[in-house]
């Protein structure tokens, strides 16, 4: 077979561009990897980000936690979030779009007690149900009005809503979200150990520097809102899953002598009466973890514990009020004991 001279040109570049390629590519096997550890902040709250690579990736996530940022916060103006809120017109965008159809998801299988819509309830009570003794049933009823996930809707790319008042905060979720964002970054530069908390929500791959599983403390519920000194009630150990805890970042009141989480009821717009002070999910993804943590805390643990065993993988534990002495007691899923770590056993 005969070629001409600018064909052999054509296959010497395309070679030299394989053989380089290759090259470059074995070199980056090759270098030195080691565990890096980003912080920051994002949507009020802080991340840290532990991971093994050749180099910092920290301008890359927080690029990618502003996008977050920008399609999420509902406290941010122009936001999509914000836009959604405000009856705007505007382009909804892949976080957008994914983290609204997981909660509608998780709502239908709570039966409504995960509601990304319930922000006017909470915001009459207000922080800490500051606002208590001003709350009126009247209120309630009016606020019910355009509450409620089955009154908004996405059709053809475009938000539907029942109500033009009806108001939507992903607070509940989106944490959770943001640390599935974070690993997909991650994974397209192809590593696989790393540990990503951003505002107490956890997503953990492969090993920590140890070489063994990610070690995770839970939290003892706590009343004292300004306290430093954080109490573990349990060491989690955590090998590509993600964990979600709701109840003891938000604490607990006390009622008549019982201690209450502070989570609204979207249903009667109260606060929830149930027994679960603390409820910490492992799923699969963050973003599941981090909506049915919220769920439980507000259905109370015979619900929960139903619907935890319609959804595979997912593991739970809660920390109620023993009622024999107000101490603390625990229950959890079968099979949550190879979370436990050894040294907590």
């Amino acid at each position: 077979m005969k070629y001409s001279k600018s064909s052999l040109y054509l296959l010497l570049f395309l070679f030299s561009i394989s053989f380089f390629t290759s090259c470059r590519s074995d070199s980056n096997k090759n270098e030195k990897q080691v565990y890096y550890h980003d912080q920051g902040e994002i949507f009020t709250t802080g991340y840290s980000i532990k991971y093994q690579h050749t180099k910092s990736l920290k301008n890359e996530i927080e690029a990618e936690l502003d996008k977050f940022d920008h399609s999420l916060n509902p406290f941010k103006e122009n936001s999509i979030i914000t836009k959604v809120n405000n009856n705007e017109l505007v382009e909804l965008d892949s976080f957008f779009m994914n983290v609204f159809k997981k909660s509608m998801e998780i709502s239908a299988k709570t039966g409504g007690y995960f509601d990304i819509t319930t922000s006017p309830l909470i915001n009459a009570w207000g922080f800490g149900f500051q606002n208590m003794d001003n709350v009126t049933p009247e209120i309630i009823d009016s606020l019910h009005e355009f509450v409620g996930y089955e009154k908004i809707t996405i059709d053809n790319g475009e938000i539907v809503k029942t109500d033009p008042r009806v108001q939507i905060n992903t607070s509940a979720i989106a944490k959770g979200y943001s640390c599935d964002v974070i690993a997909d970054l991650l994974e397209q530069h192809e590593i696989e150990n790393y540990m990503i908390e951003i505002g107490g929500e956890i997503t953990a791959r492969g090993v920590n520097e140890k070489g063994v599983c990610w070690i995770i403390g839970v939290d003892k519920p706590n009343e004292d809102m300004l306290i430093v000194q954080h109490d573990l009630q349990t060491v989690l150990s955590l090998c590509n899953k993600s964990l979600a805890t709701s109840g003891n970042y938000r604490n607990f009141y006390v009622k008549d002598g019982k201690k209450y989480a502070h989570t609204i009821d979207p249903h009667t717009g109260y606060p929830s009466n149930t027994d679960i002070l603390s409820a910490t999910v492992i799923a699969d993804d963050c973003m599941t973890a981090d909506a049915y943590a919220t769920a439980f805390v507000s259905m109370g643990m015979e619900k929960s514990i139903e619907i935890a065993k319609e959804i595979p993988g997912l593991h739970y534990y809660f920390i109620y009020e023993n009622d024999s002495d107000s101490s603390f007691a625990v229950k959890y899923s079968e099979g949550f004991e190879q979370f436990i770590a050894e040294k907590a056993k």
